[in-house]
Parts: structure tokens; C-alpha cells; sequence
């Protein structure tokens, strides 16, 4: 579906070119595949429906090490990767020596691509990781140079790929209003869409310059509300042309630069739909992908979190979001309610409730974003 920008948004693109950001042709053209060569596209034909679901899998864990049931699920192809927390890290050559021996596990042919290894890794609050970036988004677009955070986003990317991630869930593309969780927490580059969308795509060049994918968030834009995204869905009340214009004309900006990743959001965009974004086969798949032009891997806000509860347990969660058009699931929650949830995602898959040719295309999706890191 292809729903023309407005001029707004079209003007942003302009003023991110002007920032002195460049864009390769395939993605001006939205043509680009984000992952790198993409595989062949009967790529997924020898794959069960257990591998099928598993690769739309982001896992978590508790500690220090990997459970024996997540490297099991590992050396059977049902894990596209996972999520890394404070809570993992003891030491930098612990965790740089944990996560090579999760790359060394043999899995089947066709999956042997280096699995994700995501981190929330923004700058200020949302850190997990010692090291770069050494400045908060906030502080950041303060100073307004879109140079400094290129090299923000390359000693980033640096600072993850020395311990084995892959990539960075960030950055915040939430245009934050005054008052708004995302402005009082330093979590946004700004108020002013125009330097949101010049800073954050600053990040994702400097990210993906030095090989960890970049990951847009939280589509399409958290930045009116005044809780935490994660602890209650709340409601985004603009009218339809006034969120285009201000908050998603960030992501299209972020999209034209290239961005391998699009995090969809907990929150509700009457305009759009009723149901929270990342459950919404309007926003994940029509606004994401037709109206920003977003061509890479749609992957869920966790799927664990409290705001989300009253619409249904985790596998529930999980199959509405797949439905709806998102790539990957989110599961920060610790291993085991992930791997509950992939057990019921095989089930709904076996009954059709989810659709195999629409789970083929999220792991081709994956899979081509995978052959392009290490």
C-alpha cells in the first residue's frame, strides 16, 4: 500500500539531506533491503513451522548465562536471537564471552546467519551498558549538531560490537512536548520534529556505519504522552494529519536513511485505530510500511510489559502482533513466558490462525537483515 507523504514530512527529509546526512539510492527509492542481500526468497521452504515461529522470537534471560533450554532452542533454529539487560552484564569479557558462544552454536542449514543480539543502548536513562554513547539524546539535541551525534552513533557501535551486540534499539524518534515522559526523562532529541528527525537519522548512519543495525522507535511517536510507554497504553489524540506531520515524519526521515529496524509502540492512536500500535494492522503494516515507506524488520515493544496485560496474555500478544504485521517479538520477560509463547505461536500456526505465508515473509525479512552482521 502506498499512501503518498505530505509536505511536511517530504520537507523534513530535505532538512535531514541538509544536516549533511547522505541516503543511499535504493533507500530514496524504497526499494532498499535494510538486512543486506536479501536471501533467496525459497529460502524459508525447508523450514517447520516451529522454525517458522521461532525466528519471529526475540528472547531474554535471567543472569548471567543462557539457560540450557534457550541454547537447545538455539541449536534448532527456533530463535531469531535475543535481548540483553543489566541484569546479563557482570563484566564486559564475560558477556563478550557468553555471547560468542551463543554465535558458535551449530544451527540448520539456512539458519546460520549470526543471530540478533539486541541492547537498549540510547544514552542517559535507557542505558545498559557502560561507554558510548556518552551523552543523553536530550543533551544531545541541545547542542544540535548532527556531526557530533554521526560519532556518537559510531563509538556506539563500537562500544556494542566489542561485546558481541548486533544491535541497538535506538533511536528515540519520539518528537517529546513539553511535559511529556520522553521530555522530562532526556529520552528525546527534542520538541521540534525537524531536529529529531536531522538527530536521530544522524544515529542510525553512525550505527550502521560501523555494523550494528539501528532500530526506530516507538512508531508512530510516543512523544504527547506522560507515563512511561510500558506501564499503561495510553491514548495519542491527534487528529491523523497532525500526527503524520509531527510525530511520524521523524520515522520517515529515519526510513529514508536507511534504518534496519521499526520498534511499534504500547500506545493507541484513535486517528488510526483503537487497538495499541503494534497490534494494529493499520499502523504496523499500512502507516509503517505505506505511509513512512519503512522497508526493513518490524519488531514489537516487549510483549511482557504492564501496559499491555488487559489485552491478553503473552502468546495472545504475540499472535495479534505477528497478525498485525510486525517481524519479530519482543519477549523481555525471561526465557521461560517467551518459550510458553512460542510453544502456543505453534499451535496457532498448526490451526491457522496465523498465517504461514505471512510468517515466511516476516523470516525472509529477518533472515536478509541477519546475513548483514556479524
Amino acid at each position: 500500500m502506498s499512501v503518498p507523504r505530505s509536505r511536511a514530512a517530504i520537507a523534513l527529509v530535505a532538512a535531514v539531506a541538509a544536516a549533511g546526512l547522505s541516503f543511499t539510492a535504493s533507500a530514496q527509492t524504497g526499494g532498499s533491503r535494510p538486512g543486506g542481500p536479501a536471501p533467496d526468497p525459497d529460502s524459508t521452504a525447508g523450514l517447520t513451522v516451529r522454525q517458522l515461529v521461532g525466528q519471529t522470537m526475540i528472547f531474554s534471560y535471567e543472569g548471567t548465562a543462557p539457560p540450557a533450554g534457550l541454547r537447545r532452542r538455539i541449536a534448532r533454529g527456533e530463535a531469531a536471537g535475543i535481548i540483553l539487560f543489566a541484569r546479563n552484564i557482570v563484566s564486559r569479557g564475560r558477556l563478550r564471552a557468553t555471547m560468542r558462544s551463543l554465535q558458535a552454536i551449530r544451527r540448520p542449514a539456512g539458519l546460520r546467519a549470526p543471530l540478533l543480539v539486541m541492547i537498549d543502548q540510547e544514552g542517559g536513562l535507557v542505558k545498559r551498558l557502560g561507554g558510548a554513547p556518552s551523552r543523553s539524546p536530550a543533551q544531545l539535541g541541545r547542542i544540535g549538531s548532527a556531526a557530533l551525534v554521526r560519532r556518537e552513533g559510531r563509538a556506539t557501535a563500537a562500544n556494542l560490537r566489542d561485546v558481541g551486540a548486533n544491535v541497538n534499539l535506538a533511536p528515540l524518534m519520539d518528537v517529546g512536548r513539553r511535559g511529556s515522559y520522553q521530555a522530562r526523562t532526556g529520552r528525546s532529541y527534542s520538541s521540534n520534529p525537524r531536529r529529531v528527525a536531522a538527530l536521530g537519522s544522524a544515529f542510525v548512519q553512525g550505527l550502521q556505519e560501523r555494523g550494528v543495525a539501528a532500530t526506530l522507535k516507538h512508531f508512530p511517536g510516543v512523544g504527547t504522552i506522560a507515563r512511561n510507554e510500558d506501564d499503561v497504553a495510553q491514548r495519542v489524540g491527534l487528529a491523523l494529519p497532525a500526527l503524520r506531520r509531527l510525530d511520524e515524519a521523524p520515522f520517515v526521515a529515519g526510513a529514508r536513511a536507511g534504518a534496519k529496524l521499526a520498534m511499534t509502540s504500547t500506545a493507541i492512536y484513535p486517528a488510526l485505530s483503537n487497538r495499541p500500535a503494534m497490534l494494529s494492522p493499520r499502523i504496523s503494516t499500512a502507516e509503517l510500511r505505506g505511509y513512512a515507506g519503512f522497508r526493513g524488520v518490524a519488531i514489537t515493544d516487549d510483549v511482557n510489559v504492564v501496559a499491555l496485560r488487559r489485552f491478553g496474555s503473552p502468546a495472545t500478544l504475540g499472535r495479534l502482533a505477528l497478525r498485525a504485521g510486525n517481524d519479530l517479538l519482543l519477549y523481555c520477560g525471561g526465557y521461560a513466558t517467551g518459550a510458553t509463547s512460542a510453544d502456543a505461536l505453534v499451535r496457532d500456526a498448526a490451526a491457522g490462525r496465523i498465517s504461514t505465508a505471512r510468517l515466511r515473509a516476516s523470516v525472509r525479512r529477518t533472515l536478509a537483515l541477519r546475513a548483514g552482521l556479524r
